[in-house]
């Protein structure tokens, strides 16, 4: 496992823990929670819906670029070493996309994302982020009342005792401000119905047969006869591979076939309310789970508020986590910040962006070169002069240039 192979080389991977008595609220003591029949990250990724909302808000964290800004100037700064480890690779085993986005799968599914920091033992800059499992770390309050993290290695054993400064922790929803707690809890009753639901439509489909019906027969039979011509007939038309062939029947026997059942028809409008509750949970808009009504207008209107109400929050958590803890004291005294770039998840509408770029242009908070550098181009000679429109003028002055405009136009 990777955390095994880098914890290995790692030369300030914390001290081992001398008492890994866990006292948090979780009383399985690794962060595993299965109170009241919560469905397992892999049972409830087999949902399609939360598959799809969790690969979908995951990936979209996953791409949007980190920068960092000079918080005074607004002024990005490009040659700081913390830099490549969120923008290229925070370790010899993956890329940055993957990273956030494995942070983010498991901040999602089991409420809690969290990466060792690993610090150059001299001057205590970050060198690499380890991404840890869920299942690995657990907060522990000592007597005290200081927070610790306390990671076990899955293959040893081993336990080490890390401090706050040296673990990121991205929390789901938190009623203590320590722990997250997984969107799975809550909406369990919701996706194990879903995983139900799930297996009967695989099973229907499975053991049906072409149309669901009754064999009859005005013969007498045995309870012998009657099972032998029930095995019979699902052994030629049960299946997927045996469906639609012909029927044949003799000794007088019947089949009668029935139509879909209240029961079924019931199952079928549930699998839609499934849907709605999953997207109510995971704050995903229907249309990003290939639900509910499509157009592209009210889609246009969604994605924004996907980015303000889904997406905002979180990133808003991974910005102070990382600027409080990837940067030392003196930085963020200097006003320096890590930002993540949102408008790159509305980058697909090309006319809505272009018409941005145009209002920014016009009104002069943006030159040529800076949006050039918003869409990953390159400089233009000239392209840092900003401009603005000649025809707004303070209100103030409204009355004074209106009568020199009256005036040079009575002279002509």
């Amino acid at each position: 496992m990777i955390v095994d192979t880098l914890f290995r080389r790692t030369r300030n991977a914390g001290a081992p823990a001398s008492d890994p008595v866990l006292t948090m609220a979780d009383p399985t003591g690794w962060g595993v929670n299965l109170v009241g029949g919560t469905p397992s990250p892999d049972s409830a990724l087999k949902l399609s819906a939360v598959f799809r909302a969790v690969d979908g808000i995951s990936g979209s964290v996953a791409k949007l670029p980190l920068y960092l800004m000079d918080g005074a100037t607004r002024e990005r700064v490009t040659d700081h070493p913390v830099l490549p480890l969120l923008t290229i690779r925070p370790n010899e085993l993956m890329t940055a996309a993957t990273f956030k986005k494995m942070l983010e799968t498991e901040r999602l599914l089991t409420g809690n994302g969290y990466a060792y920091i690993v610090r150059d033992p001299v001057t205590l800059e970050p060198v690499e982020l380890i991404p840890l499992q869920n299942e690995l770390v657990n907060p522990w309050l000592d007597s005290a009342g200081a927070l610790w993290y306390m990671v076990r290695m899955p293959r040893t054993g081993r336990v080490y005792k890390l401090p706050p400064a040296d673990v990121l922790h991205f929390k789901g929803f938190s009623r203590d401000g320590i722990e997250g707690i997984s969107v799975l809890r809550y909406a369990a009753e919701v996706i194990l119905t879903g995983r139900q639901a799930q297996q009967y439509e695989m099973n229907y489909y499975a053991k049906g047969t072409q149309v669901p019906g009754v064999l009859s027969t005005d013969t007498d039979l045995s309870k012998e006869n009657r099972d032998a011509i029930r095995d019979e007939w699902e052994r030629i038309h049960s299946g997927a591979d045996n469906a639609f062939r012909v029927a044949v029947l003799d000794l007088g026997t019947k089949y009668q076939p029935i139509g879909i059942t209240n029961k079924d028809s019931q199952f079928i409008e549930s699998k839609g309310v499934t849907v709605e509750d999953i997207s109510r949970f995971f704050a995903m808009p229907l249309y990003k789970l290939n639900a509910g009504k499509q157009s592209y207008s009210s889609n246009e209107q969604n994605a924004i508020e996907y980015v303000n109400d889904t997406l905002m929050p979180v990133l808003t958590q991974y910005e102070q986590e990382y600027t409080y803890k990837l940067l030392f004291e003196s930085e963020r005294r200097q006003n320096l910040r890590i930002r993540v770039n949102q408008n790159a998840e509305l980058r697909g509408d090309l006319a809505a962006r272009a018409n941005w770029y145009k209002v920014m242009r016009e009104i002069g908070p943006y030159s040529v070169n800076d949006v050039c550098a918003l869409e990953d181009l390159p400089d233009v000679p000239g392209g840092d002069t900003r401009n603005a429109s000649l025809n707004y003028i303070p209100l103030e002055r409204f009355d004074e240039l209106s009568v020199a405009r009256n005036k040079g136009g009575e002279k002509t």
